[in-house]
Protein backbone atom coordinates (compact mmCIF):
# COMPACT_ATOMS: atom_id res chain seq x y z
CA UNK A 1 0.00 0.00 0.00
CA UNK A 2 8.22 1.72 -0.49
CA UNK A 3 10.12 4.07 1.90
CA UNK A 4 7.15 6.24 3.14
CA UNK A 5 4.11 4.33 4.56
CA UNK A 6 0.87 4.84 2.66
CA UNK A 7 -2.03 6.29 4.94
CA UNK A 8 -4.53 3.24 6.01
CA UNK A 9 -8.58 2.85 4.70
CA UNK A 10 -9.59 5.32 7.74
CA UNK A 11 -7.02 8.19 6.73
CA UNK A 12 -7.43 7.38 2.83
CA UNK A 13 -11.22 6.17 2.67
CA UNK A 14 -13.48 9.21 3.07
CA UNK A 15 -13.19 10.14 6.50
CA UNK A 16 -15.41 9.50 9.53
CA UNK A 17 -14.36 6.01 10.86
CA UNK A 18 -11.95 7.09 13.86
CA UNK A 19 -14.53 10.11 14.56
CA UNK A 20 -17.46 7.93 14.33
CA UNK A 21 -16.09 5.65 17.05
CA UNK A 22 -15.00 8.44 18.84
CA UNK A 23 -18.21 10.57 18.94
CA UNK A 24 -20.09 7.26 20.13
CA UNK A 25 -17.67 7.24 23.10
CA UNK A 26 -18.04 10.88 24.18
CA UNK A 27 -22.05 10.81 23.35
CA UNK A 28 -23.75 8.80 25.22
CA UNK A 29 -27.12 10.52 24.98
CA UNK A 30 -29.10 10.78 21.20
CA UNK A 31 -28.73 14.96 21.75
CA UNK A 32 -24.95 14.43 22.45
CA UNK A 33 -24.10 11.92 19.69
CA UNK A 34 -25.97 14.10 16.95
CA UNK A 35 -23.91 17.34 18.17
CA UNK A 36 -20.67 14.70 18.23
CA UNK A 37 -21.54 13.76 14.86
CA UNK A 38 -21.92 17.04 13.71
CA UNK A 39 -18.71 18.46 14.92
CA UNK A 40 -16.97 15.21 13.34
CA UNK A 41 -18.34 16.10 10.20
CA UNK A 42 -16.64 19.04 10.37
CA UNK A 43 -12.92 17.95 11.77
CA UNK A 44 -13.42 15.59 8.92
CA UNK A 45 -13.83 18.25 6.82
CA UNK A 46 -11.01 20.23 7.94
CA UNK A 47 -8.39 17.07 7.60
CA UNK A 48 -9.21 16.67 3.94
CA UNK A 49 -8.78 20.01 3.23
CA UNK A 50 -5.37 20.13 4.80
CA UNK A 51 -4.05 17.00 3.65
CA UNK A 52 -5.50 17.87 0.31
CA UNK A 53 -2.39 19.33 -1.94
CA UNK A 54 -0.52 15.64 -0.23
CA UNK A 55 -3.44 13.71 -1.80
CA UNK A 56 -3.16 15.98 -5.12
CA UNK A 57 0.62 15.15 -5.55
CA UNK A 58 -0.32 11.58 -4.52
CA UNK A 59 -2.68 11.38 -7.36
CA UNK A 60 -0.61 13.04 -10.29
CA UNK A 61 2.28 10.99 -9.32
CA UNK A 62 0.27 7.60 -9.39
CA UNK A 63 -0.89 8.51 -12.69
CA UNK A 64 2.87 8.76 -13.93
CA UNK A 65 2.98 12.25 -14.85
CA UNK A 66 6.12 13.45 -13.94
CA UNK A 67 6.57 17.47 -15.37
CA UNK A 68 10.80 17.92 -13.16
CA UNK A 69 13.42 16.03 -14.09
CA UNK A 70 15.44 13.61 -11.67
CA UNK A 71 18.33 14.63 -10.04
CA UNK A 72 21.71 12.96 -9.52
CA UNK A 73 22.15 11.52 -5.30
CA UNK A 74 23.30 9.16 -3.63
CA UNK A 75 21.83 6.63 -1.18
CA UNK A 76 23.04 5.51 2.29
CA UNK A 77 25.67 2.69 0.53
CA UNK A 78 27.23 6.18 -1.26
CA UNK A 79 25.98 5.03 -4.80
CA UNK A 80 24.56 7.13 -7.11
CA UNK A 81 21.08 7.14 -7.81
CA UNK A 82 18.74 9.51 -9.53
CA UNK A 83 15.97 10.65 -7.53
CA UNK A 84 12.71 12.00 -8.75
CA UNK A 85 10.99 15.05 -6.99
CA UNK A 86 10.00 14.93 -3.52
CA UNK A 87 6.40 16.10 -2.32
CA UNK A 88 7.35 19.51 -1.61
CA UNK A 89 9.43 20.14 -4.55
CA UNK A 90 6.33 18.72 -6.90
CA UNK A 91 4.40 21.27 -5.05
CA UNK A 92 5.85 24.21 -5.51
CA UNK A 93 5.89 23.47 -9.03
CA UNK A 94 1.57 23.26 -9.21
CA UNK A 95 2.26 26.83 -7.55
CA UNK A 96 4.08 27.96 -10.46
CA UNK A 97 1.46 26.88 -12.83
CA UNK A 98 -1.72 26.86 -11.20
CA UNK A 99 -0.70 29.15 -8.30
CA UNK A 100 -1.19 28.58 -4.37
CA UNK A 101 -5.24 27.75 -4.61
CA UNK A 102 -4.03 25.03 -7.71
CA UNK A 103 -3.26 22.84 -4.81
CA UNK A 104 -6.48 22.92 -3.77
CA UNK A 105 -7.97 21.31 -7.16
CA UNK A 106 -10.97 18.89 -6.84
CA UNK A 107 -11.37 19.65 -2.98
CA UNK A 108 -15.19 20.97 -3.34
CA UNK A 109 -16.33 17.55 -4.30
CA UNK A 110 -13.96 15.62 -2.01
CA UNK A 111 -15.30 17.78 0.98
CA UNK A 112 -18.73 16.42 0.11
CA UNK A 113 -17.96 12.86 0.16
CA UNK A 114 -15.56 13.41 3.35
CA UNK A 115 -19.50 14.62 4.26
CA UNK A 116 -21.42 11.92 2.75
CA UNK A 117 -18.94 9.48 3.79
CA UNK A 118 -19.19 10.81 7.83
CA UNK A 119 -22.98 11.31 7.76
CA UNK A 120 -23.62 7.30 6.47
CA UNK A 121 -21.33 6.03 9.29
CA UNK A 122 -23.07 7.91 11.77
CA UNK A 123 -26.53 6.34 10.14
CA UNK A 124 -25.27 2.66 9.85
CA UNK A 125 -24.05 3.12 13.77
CA UNK A 126 -27.64 4.65 14.75
CA UNK A 127 -29.23 1.31 12.81
CA UNK A 128 -27.08 -0.87 14.28
CA UNK A 129 -25.56 0.72 17.51
CA UNK A 130 -22.52 -0.30 18.81
CA UNK A 131 -24.28 -0.43 22.38
CA UNK A 132 -25.89 -3.67 21.46
CA UNK A 133 -22.65 -5.53 20.94
CA UNK A 134 -20.40 -7.11 23.29
CA UNK A 135 -16.88 -5.19 23.73
CA UNK A 136 -13.69 -7.27 24.01
CA UNK A 137 -12.72 -8.03 27.57
CA UNK A 138 -9.18 -9.46 29.07
CA UNK A 139 -11.29 -11.55 31.53
CA UNK A 140 -12.92 -13.40 28.10
CA UNK A 141 -11.35 -16.70 27.17
CA UNK A 142 -9.83 -17.51 24.00
CA UNK A 143 -12.85 -18.56 21.82
CA UNK A 144 -15.48 -15.54 23.44
CA UNK A 145 -12.73 -13.15 22.70
CA UNK A 146 -11.97 -14.49 19.29
CA UNK A 147 -16.18 -13.78 18.45
CA UNK A 148 -16.24 -10.55 20.12
CA UNK A 149 -13.70 -9.40 17.59
CA UNK A 150 -15.07 -10.76 14.01
CA UNK A 151 -18.59 -9.00 15.53
CA UNK A 152 -16.94 -5.97 15.82
CA UNK A 153 -15.40 -6.33 12.60
CA UNK A 154 -17.43 -7.30 11.05
CA UNK A 155 -19.81 -4.34 11.91
CA UNK A 156 -16.90 -1.66 11.22
CA UNK A 157 -16.16 -3.52 7.54
CA UNK A 158 -20.21 -3.35 7.06
CA UNK A 159 -20.02 0.66 7.70
CA UNK A 160 -16.59 1.36 5.74
CA UNK A 161 -18.41 -0.71 2.34
CA UNK A 162 -21.70 1.25 2.28
CA UNK A 163 -20.07 4.57 3.34
CA UNK A 164 -17.24 3.93 0.49
CA UNK A 165 -20.49 3.22 -1.85
CA UNK A 166 -22.33 6.09 -1.08
CA UNK A 167 -19.35 8.92 -1.07
CA UNK A 168 -17.27 6.90 -3.97
CA UNK A 169 -19.06 9.33 -6.76
CA UNK A 170 -17.72 12.45 -5.59
CA UNK A 171 -14.41 10.45 -5.07
CA UNK A 172 -14.32 9.65 -8.91
CA UNK A 173 -15.48 13.41 -9.40
CA UNK A 174 -12.62 14.46 -7.41
CA UNK A 175 -9.89 12.44 -8.77
CA UNK A 176 -10.93 13.65 -12.44
CA UNK A 177 -10.78 17.45 -11.20
CA UNK A 178 -7.54 16.56 -10.18
CA UNK A 179 -5.40 14.81 -12.88
CA UNK A 180 -6.62 17.71 -15.37
CA UNK A 181 -3.74 19.19 -14.10
CA UNK A 182 -1.87 17.14 -16.65
CA UNK A 183 -3.55 17.95 -19.90
CA UNK A 184 -4.51 21.46 -18.85
CA UNK A 185 -7.79 20.12 -19.49
CA UNK A 186 -11.39 21.97 -18.27
CA UNK A 187 -14.02 19.12 -18.65
CA UNK A 188 -14.61 18.52 -14.70
CA UNK A 189 -14.93 22.25 -14.05
CA UNK A 190 -17.94 21.86 -11.54
CA UNK A 191 -19.61 19.51 -9.15
CA UNK A 192 -23.06 19.49 -10.72
CA UNK A 193 -21.72 19.79 -14.57
CA UNK A 194 -19.45 16.76 -13.55
CA UNK A 195 -22.11 14.77 -12.66
CA UNK A 196 -24.05 15.50 -16.21
CA UNK A 197 -20.95 14.95 -17.89
CA UNK A 198 -20.68 11.45 -16.23
CA UNK A 199 -24.18 9.97 -16.39
CA UNK A 200 -23.84 11.16 -20.37
CA UNK A 201 -21.15 9.80 -21.29
CA UNK A 202 -20.50 6.71 -19.06
CA UNK A 203 -24.14 6.29 -17.57
CA UNK A 204 -24.46 5.37 -13.46
CA UNK A 205 -21.58 2.85 -13.85
CA UNK A 206 -19.37 5.79 -14.51
CA UNK A 207 -19.95 7.29 -11.30
CA UNK A 208 -18.45 3.45 -9.34
CA UNK A 209 -15.48 3.15 -11.46
CA UNK A 210 -12.55 2.10 -9.38
CA UNK A 211 -15.10 0.74 -6.15
CA UNK A 212 -14.28 -2.81 -6.30
CA UNK A 213 -10.26 -2.47 -5.55
CA UNK A 214 -11.30 0.12 -2.90
CA UNK A 215 -13.92 -1.86 -1.09
CA UNK A 216 -11.48 -5.00 -1.22
CA UNK A 217 -8.60 -2.99 0.00
CA UNK A 218 -10.46 -1.75 2.70
CA UNK A 219 -11.94 -4.68 3.81
CA UNK A 220 -8.56 -6.48 3.59
CA UNK A 221 -7.11 -3.64 5.52
CA UNK A 222 -9.87 -4.33 8.52
CA UNK A 223 -9.52 -7.78 9.00
CA UNK A 224 -5.96 -8.32 8.79
CA UNK A 225 -5.21 -5.64 11.46
CA UNK A 226 -8.14 -6.73 13.40
CA UNK A 227 -7.16 -10.60 13.98
CA UNK A 228 -3.48 -9.62 14.00
CA UNK A 229 -3.69 -7.48 16.64
CA UNK A 230 -6.14 -9.51 18.29
CA UNK A 231 -3.67 -12.70 18.26
CA UNK A 232 -0.38 -10.58 18.78
CA UNK A 233 -2.32 -9.13 22.31
CA UNK A 234 -3.51 -12.19 23.09
CA UNK A 235 -0.21 -14.84 22.73
CA UNK A 236 2.38 -12.33 21.96
CA UNK A 237 2.11 -9.90 25.05
CA UNK A 238 2.34 -10.76 28.63
CA UNK A 239 -0.15 -9.59 31.79
CA UNK A 240 2.25 -9.73 33.74
CA UNK A 241 4.45 -7.18 31.71
CA UNK A 242 3.73 -4.07 33.08
CA UNK A 243 3.30 -1.89 30.55
CA UNK A 244 1.22 -4.59 28.93
CA UNK A 245 -1.82 -2.02 28.21
CA UNK A 246 0.22 0.12 26.92
CA UNK A 247 1.60 -1.82 23.96
CA UNK A 248 -1.80 -3.64 23.45
CA UNK A 249 -2.99 -0.20 23.01
CA UNK A 250 -0.65 0.71 19.99
CA UNK A 251 -0.69 -2.86 18.47
CA UNK A 252 -3.36 -2.20 15.98
CA UNK A 253 -1.94 1.25 15.19
CA UNK A 254 1.82 -0.36 13.97
CA UNK A 255 -0.52 -3.50 12.34
CA UNK A 256 -2.27 -0.50 10.36
CA UNK A 257 0.76 0.91 9.05
CA UNK A 258 2.61 -2.42 7.71
CA UNK A 259 -1.39 -3.71 6.65
CA UNK A 260 -1.33 -0.89 4.60
CA UNK A 261 1.46 -1.22 2.63
CA UNK A 262 0.17 -4.58 1.93
CA UNK A 263 -2.59 -3.26 0.65
CA UNK A 264 -1.60 0.21 -1.29
CA UNK A 265 -1.89 -1.71 -4.99
CA UNK A 266 -5.72 -2.01 -4.14
CA UNK A 267 -6.08 1.68 -3.41
CA UNK A 268 -3.47 3.00 -6.21
CA UNK A 269 -5.35 0.66 -8.95
CA UNK A 270 -8.51 2.17 -7.66
CA UNK A 271 -7.67 5.32 -8.29
CA UNK A 272 -6.37 4.93 -11.50
CA UNK A 273 -9.50 3.04 -12.38
CA UNK A 274 -11.47 6.15 -12.01
CA UNK A 275 -9.17 8.45 -13.95
CA UNK A 276 -8.78 5.58 -16.92
CA UNK A 277 -10.26 6.21 -20.30
CA UNK A 278 -12.06 9.43 -19.51
CA UNK A 279 -11.20 11.22 -21.95
CA UNK A 280 -8.73 13.38 -19.73
CA UNK A 281 -5.00 13.09 -21.35
CA UNK A 282 -3.92 11.34 -17.96
CA UNK A 283 -5.75 8.42 -18.60
CA UNK A 284 -5.27 8.04 -21.66
CA UNK A 285 -1.88 6.07 -23.27
CA UNK A 286 1.12 7.01 -22.98
CA UNK A 287 0.26 7.32 -19.07
CA UNK A 288 -1.84 4.41 -19.24
CA UNK A 289 -3.94 1.85 -21.94
CA UNK A 290 -7.69 1.76 -21.96
CA UNK A 291 -8.33 -1.23 -19.31
CA UNK A 292 -11.13 -3.28 -19.17
CA UNK A 293 -11.39 -4.26 -15.56
CA UNK A 294 -9.40 -3.24 -12.79
CA UNK A 295 -7.65 -7.22 -12.89
CA UNK A 296 -6.34 -5.60 -16.14
CA UNK A 297 -5.06 -2.60 -14.34
CA UNK A 298 -3.45 -4.35 -11.63
CA UNK A 299 -1.84 -7.32 -14.41
CA UNK A 300 -0.14 -4.14 -16.35
CA UNK A 301 1.29 -1.90 -12.98
CA UNK A 302 2.67 -5.69 -11.65
CA UNK A 303 4.33 -6.30 -15.14
CA UNK A 304 5.75 -2.76 -14.78
CA UNK A 305 7.12 -3.60 -11.36
CA UNK A 306 4.68 -0.54 -10.43
CA UNK A 307 2.23 -1.65 -8.01
CA UNK A 308 3.60 0.23 -5.26
CA UNK A 309 3.70 4.03 -7.04
CA UNK A 310 3.53 7.20 -5.31
CA UNK A 311 3.51 5.45 -2.10
CA UNK A 312 6.72 7.23 -1.21
CA UNK A 313 6.60 10.90 -1.50
CA UNK A 314 10.30 12.12 -0.76
CA UNK A 315 12.26 9.51 -1.53
CA UNK A 316 11.11 8.48 -4.78
CA UNK A 317 13.84 6.52 -7.27
CA UNK A 318 13.69 7.01 -10.66
CA UNK A 319 13.82 3.95 -12.63
CA UNK A 320 16.71 4.61 -15.05
CA UNK A 321 19.94 4.14 -13.50
CA UNK A 322 22.14 7.45 -12.95
CA UNK A 323 24.73 6.29 -15.15
CA UNK A 324 22.52 6.92 -18.14
CA UNK A 325 22.61 10.28 -17.42
CA UNK A 326 25.95 12.63 -17.92
CA UNK A 327 26.67 14.63 -14.66
CA UNK A 328 28.17 17.68 -14.48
Amino acid sequence: MAAEAPLPPSARAPTGGAAGRAAAAAAPGGARAEGGEGLFVVLGAGLAAASHPLLYVKLLVQVGHEPLPPTVGRNILGRKVLYLPSFFTYARHIVEVDGKRGLFRGLTPRLISSTLSTITRGSVKKAFPLEDMEHVSNKDDVKTSLRKVVTETSHEMMMQCVSRVVSHPLHVISMRCMVQFVGREVRYSGVFSAIGRIFKEEGILGFFVGLVPHILGDVIFLWCCSLLAHFINTYAVDDNFSQASVIRSYTKFVIGIAVSMLTYPFLLVGDLMAVNNCGLRAGLPPYAPAFTSWIHCWRYLSAQGQLFRGSSLLFRRAAVPAACFPID
